[in-house]
């Protein structure tokens, strides 16, 4: 039993050196420190910082390059009235449309990832959802809303995020890093 212990002791402190010198690096502070936030400021965010992560967003990779992807960010309180409710009360909405066939949703979440990154490290924060998905494109009562997004012929809207600036600050959830097996 002391063997075992202390065998965790020592996997514990050196897994603590090892994520020390991870968190020295700037990106991955950023990965690691981003939430979901579920709660907002009432202050729209400022178009510069909405512009730098769309261009944070479309500089995701691509099968091909082809950035079969199209963007809508809601800035206009009037539209936002209308959905402000199921999408966590945020100032401020990102809409990521694919093809409707599904061959490039993948590429599409990786542009949101980097969208949520750019968004934590200008000190806002986001939640993405696919729940109010069904709701805004089929109800009658968000069709003001539809109308307004113009998503191209052949596409969907995939996935939205709600950003602003966070009034919360969530804590991290546990990760299971037995997930990673490294293959030698």
């Amino acid at each position: 039993m002391k063997r075992v212990f202390f065998c965790l002791l020592a996997m514990v402190c050196v897994l603590t050196i090892s994520a020390q010198s991870v968190y020295e690096n700037e990106v991955i502070n950023n990965i690691m420190a981003r939430r979901s936030v579920r709660k907002y400021l009432d202050k729209p965010v400022e178009h510069g910082k909405l512009e730098a992560v769309a261009l944070a967003g479309i500089n995701a990779p691509s099968a091909m390059n082809r950035q079969n992807w199209a963007v809508r960010i809601i800035e206009d309180q009037k539209i936002m009235a209308d959905v402000k409710d199921m999408c966590r009360n945020s100032p401020n909405l990102i809409c990521v449309c694919a093809p409707a066939d599904g061959k490039f949703d993948l590429d599409a979440g990786l542009m949101g990832e980097n969208m949520m990154l750019a968004a934590q490290s200008l000190g806002l924060g986001t939640c993405i959802q696919t729940g109010p998905i069904r709701f805004l494109t089929t109800s009658e009562k968000a069709k003001a809303f539809r109308d307004s997004l113009d998503i191209p012929e052949g596409y969907k809207l995939l996935y939205v995020i709600a950003i602003g600036y966070p009034d919360e600050k969530p804590n991290a959830h546990s990760r299971d890093a037995s997930k990673v097996k490294y293959i030698k």
